[in-house]
C-alpha cells in the first residue's frame, strides 16, 4: 500500500526506478547481443528483441514521468499526467512492429532450420538474464510499495513477465542443445505472439486512459462508503471519476440538511476530501454541495454507476 509521502520523494523514488530499468535492460542488450553473434540463436534473437522493447518502454516511460510530474500550468490546468498514456500508444506501436519482424524471422528459421553453436554460452547468458531481472523486479516492487506510482507498476509488471520470457528461452536454448533445433523457430514465434500480445494490452489501457475511462467499480463503491461515512451526508450523486497519469480525479455531489450554515456544509467538504485521500493518495477531489430539499424537489434518480445500493450501505 502506498505510503504518505511528500511529492518531491514521490519524483525521487519514480525517476529512480526508472534510470534502474533504463541501465539493467542496456546491460542485458549487450549480454544477449553478443550471445546472438556467438550462437546464431532465433530464441536468443527473440530475447534481444525484447531487451531492445524493453529498454525502448523504458526511456519513454522516463521521459513520460517527468513530464506527468509537472505541475498543473496556465495551459495544462488538469497537469501533464497524460502523458504517460500517449507514450503508451507509442511503445504499443512500436513493439507491434517489432513482434512481426521477430515472426518473420522465426518461421524463416523453423522453415530453412537453423543450427546453434556455442549453445553453453546461449544457457549462461540466459540464466544472467533471469537473474538481473529478478533484482530489477524486486527493486521496483520496493519503489511501488512506497510512491503507488502506476507508470513504475506496470514497467514492473512487464519485467515481471520477461523473467518467465527468459525462462522460455532458456528452456529452448537446452531442446536445441541435445539436437531439437526446431524448439528454436518455435520459441522465437511463441515470443513474438506473447510480445504482440503485451502491445495490444499497453494499447487498450492508454486509450481508455486518453477517453478517461472511470475507476473501476470498486472504487467507487469505496468512494460512495466513505462519503455515507461523513455525519450529517444525506445522499450522494453524479459521481464522476477518471486517471491522468498518477492522479485520480473524483468529483461528487454531496446531499445535505437545508438549516446548516455554508461554513458547516463546507467543512463537511473538507472531511470527506481528507478522507477520500487517505484512499487515494494523490487524487483530485471536486465536491458539489445540494440543499436536500432541492434534490428531493427535483426527483434525482441515481444510475446504476452511481447509486450506492443496499449491500454498500449496510457495509458501511
Amino acid at each position: 500500500m502506498q505510503k504518505n509521502i511528500s511529492k518531491e520523494e514521490y519524483s525521487r523514488l519514480v525517476t529512480l526506478a526508472g534510470r534502474a530499468a533504463i541501465a539493467a535492460a542496456s546491460l542485458l542488450i549487450l549480454v544477449k547481443l553478443f550471445a546472438w553473434f556467438a550462437t546464431g540463436s532465433s530464441s536468443i534473437l527473440a530475447a534481444l528483441t525484447d531487451s531492445l522493447m524493453d529498454v525502448t518502454t523504458s526511456i519513454i516511460n522516463l521521459f513520460a514521468i517527468k513530464i506527468a510530474l509537472q505541475p498543473a500550468d496556465d495551459d495544462h490546468r488538469f497537469g501533464h499526467g497524460k502523458a504517460e498514456s500517449l507514450a503508451g500508444l507509442a511503445q504499443a506501436a512500436f513493439i507491434s512492429g517489432s513482434s512481426v519482424l521477430l515472426m518473420l524471422n522465426g518461421i524463416s528459421s523453423l522453415i530453412n532450420g537453423n543450427q546453434i553453436t556455442a549453445s553453453n554460452l546461449g544457457v549462461g547468458v540466459m540464466i544472467f538474464s533471469v537473474v538481473v531481472t529478478i533484482a530489477l523486479v524486486s527493486f521496483q516492487t520496493y519503489i511501488v510499495k512506497k510512491t503507488g506510482s502506476m507508470a513504475i507498476k506496470a514497467d514492473s509488471l512487464h519485467y515481471r513477465t520477461d523473467v518467465f520470457l527468459n525462462g522460455a528461452v532458456l528452456v529452448a536454448l537446452v531442446l536445441a542443445g541435445i539436437g531439437w533445433y526446431w524448439a528454436d523457430g518455435l520459441f522465437a514465434i511463441i515470443v513474438s505472439f506473447y510480445i504482440l500480445y503485451g502491445a495490444w494490452e499497453i494499447g487498450v489501457q492508454s486509450i481508455n486512459a486518453l477517453m478517461d475511462k472511470q475507476l473501476p467499480k470498486s472504487d467507487h463503491e469505496l468512494i460512495l462508503k466513505t462519503a455515507y461515512k461523513v455525519e450529517g451526508v444525506r445522499g450522494a450523486h453524479d459521481l464522476r471519476t477518471r486517471q491522468s497519469g498518477n492522479t485520480k480525479f473524483i468529483q461528487l455531489h454531496l446531499e445535505l440538511d437545508d438549516d446548516q450554515s455554508l461554513f458547516e456544509a463546507h467543512n463537511k467538504a473538507d472531511i470527506l476530501e481528507v478522507e477520500l485521500k487517505k484512499h487515494f493518495p494523490h487524487a483530485d477531489v471536486l465536491i458539489h454541495l445540494d440543499p436536500l430539499s432541492v434534490v428531493e424537489a427535483e426527483n434525482i434518480k441515481f444510475n446504476d454507476t452511481n447509486k450506492l445500493d443496499s449491500s454498500v450501505k449496510d457495509d458501511g
